[in-house]
Formats: C-alpha cells, structure tokens, sequence
C-alpha cells in the first residue's frame, strides 16, 4: 500500500472514532452542522474530505471538553484531532469561533435534553413535579457539557460580544416557553417574561455555582452535599412564578 493510502486510512479512522466517542445524538447533530458549512477560511469549497476533517475538528473539541484533563485552546484541539495547527486555522480563525462550532451541535441536543419538558401544559396539580422534572433535566443537560458551557459563559462575562449573544440566544427559548406556562404571551416589558427571566437566571446560576468544582470549593459547598437541595429550590421558585402568572390570567 502507498505511503498516501496508508496516510487516508490512518485519517478515515481518526474520524470515525472522534465521532464513535460522542453519543449518536450529539454525533448526528455535529455531522448536520458541518454539512451546513460551504467553504473555509480560504474560501475553497469544501468537499467530503473538508467536512469531514471540520466534523473531526468539532468532535475532536468536544471530546475534549467531556474529559476535562486539559484547558481547551486551539492547540490542544489540534493535538486530540491528530492535525496540525495550521491545518485547524484553515477552519477556525480563533478559540471563539471553534466554541460556536461545538455549541451549535450541543445546543441542537436541548430539545430533547430539557426543552421538550416544557413543551406540554403542565397541570395545576402536578406543576411542582414537572418544574422539578424541568430543573433536573437542565442541571443535567449542564453537567454533561458544564465545560463547555462554563468557558462560554466566562467569555459573555468578559464581554465577548459573540458569547454574550449565543447566552441569550439559547436562553429566549426557555424564556418563552416559561411563559406560555403561565398563561401568557412573551412581550418586553411585561412582567411575566420579567418574572420568567429572573427565575430562570437565579436556576442557572445555582447550576452554575454546583457544576463549578473550583467556584464549589471557594463558597465553602462540600463535595458530598448533594445539589439536589438548590435543584429543589429552583423547582420551588418556579412554581411560585408560574402559580401567581396563573393566578393573575384566571
């Protein structure tokens, strides 16, 4: 076999197993995004062999993330894909954009992570069950990518526009869905999408704050307290909003 088919081989299994470590979900979901991807930084048209190695790339980094072994940098990204650096600038021009393209494949796993808890109308009699169905799901949803999410949230802090747009925009839909709990329509300035953005914020928040081993150990939390006791207060607060909403539209 020539040096260059030995080369394509070693390259083929590289991305099969970067995509084989990622649940088939989260797998499907990198593969649609970067099919949705023309060209690359030069601006050549992409063909197989470019989408594969930019899904290679993006499954590399979530790898990556899930291990939480090393800092995720672009070099480090580079090295668990098997490419060299300047192969991964011909995709990604910063750690920014490379953060999108793995959030794009993590976020389309919400729906079926915790958005399609909310999705159906939750009775009256059993609101607290499903708000703590809801909380449950979300802290999970956070504890499977918490790096991931952690580093993207530290960005927004430190004001990068494109992190602080993506938190907002992967929030508006949890918003709007809390508030047709309620009872209501999602409008600026009314109080139930207030009151739904202020609940929602103090849930992540108290998810942040258990998922953070570092923050964890600052505040004094002890590793064998168990985070279902801000879960539950979460699931309380929520019910309380979604309660009075109600109450108020009755």
């Amino acid at each position: 076999m020539s040096a260059g088919r030995r080369m394509a081989g070693e390259g083929d299994r590289q991305d099969a197993r970067h995509l084989a470590a990622l649940s088939p979900t989260l797998a499907a979901a990198v593969s649609d995004a970067c099919a949705s991807v023309s060209h690359n930084l030069n601006g050549q048209r992409l063909g197989r062999k470019g989408r594969v190695t930019r899904e290679r790339i993006v499954a590399a980094a979530i790898e990556l993330f899930g291990d939480n072994e090393e800092p995720v940098t672009l070099g480090s990204v580079a090295r668990r894909a098997g490419l060299g650096l300047t192969s991964l600038y011909n995709y990604f021009p910063d750690l920014t954009d490379l953060l999108l393209a793995v959030l794009e494949p993590v976020l389309a796993t919400a729906e079926s992570g915790y958005l399609a808890v909310l999705r159906d109308r939750w009775p009256d009699e059993q609101l607290y069950e499903n708000c703590y169905a809801f909380v449950r799901s979300y802290h999970a949803f956070w504890a499977r990518n918490s790096q991931l999410l952690h580093m993207r949230n530290s960005l927004a802090d430190q004001h990068d526009e494109r992190m602080m747009k993506h938190r907002i925009t992967s929030t508006r839909p949890i918003i709007e869905l809390l508030v047709w709990q309620m009872g209501r329509n999602v409008a600026p300035g009314q109080h139930s999408t207030s009151m739904a953005s202020m609940v929602m914020t103090g849930i992540e928040r108290s998810i942040t704050l258990v998922t953070d081993h570092e923050l964890r150990a600052l505040v004094g939390i002890p590793p064998e307290l168990n985070d279902d006791r801000y879960l539950r207060a979460g699931a309380s607060l929520l019910e309380l909003a979604i309660r009075d909403a109600r109450g108020d539209t009755a």
